[in-house]
């Protein structure tokens, strides 16, 4: 039986991302599934149906919360380091990817349908992250290049991306590459030497 007078929408909310991000990091986005979560939780489905309206918008939800997540170890990596600090932050996307393998491809894996609009809320999360690689690329640049710091940051995240997303599924095993994070971080300071001549 369900236990609809338990909490208020606010902390079924919490209580259902809470569980539905646990689940997410145990058995990944493939084998998800919004029932599981309301039978742990000892509601029913359409419970979760009635706090989110949709099953994208729980998977928006969790996936918020594990970029909420990634932020703070992102900022937790680099707090009180005065050197080196991009190559810090490159080493914490390769950390939380590999200790957080499934909610971190769970970012990746789900697309909200062509129609629909992604959540303002959502939207600056994932700047959130982005706008910390800006920083640290910003410091690193000479000042008649700084204006240039965005964009190379998305280029280099995407850069990055790749060497950590070949990582996690084995094509880099089978490419022979044995330290992807060494080559993810060469790439960038190949990118970043054109900017310091």
């Amino acid at each position: 039986m369900g236990r609809r007078s338990d909490h208020s929408r606010e902390e079924l909310r919490a209580l259902i991302v809470a569980e539905g991000h646990r689940q997410m990091v145990e058995v990944g986005f493939a084998k998800f599934s919004a029932r599981e979560v309301a039978k742990a939780i000892g509601y029913s489905i359409g419970t979760i149906y009635n706090v989110f309206g949709s099953y994208d918008q729980l998977i928006l939800a969790i996936n918020g919360e594990t970029l909420d997540r990634w932020l703070a170890d992102l900022e937790a990596h680099l707090e009180g380091r005065e050197q080196d600090r991009l190559r810090a932050a490159i080493d914490a996307y390769f950390d939380f990817a590999l200790g957080q393998r499934n909610a971190w491809t769970a970012l990746y894996d789900f697309r909200l349908p062509e129609n629909e609009i992604m959540p303002e809320d959502y939207r600056i999360k994932v700047t959130a992250i982005t706008e910390v690689v800006v920083r640290e690329i910003r410091s690193e640049l000479p000042p008649k290049h700084v204006a240039q710091a965005p964009a190379l940051a998305r280029s280099l995240l995407a850069t990055v991306h790749g060497h950590c997303y070949f990582a996690l599924n084995g094509t880099f095993a089978l490419l022979g590459e044995q330290n992807p994070l060494a080559a993810a971080l060469d790439r960038v300071d190949d990118a970043l030497a054109r900017f310091r001549s």
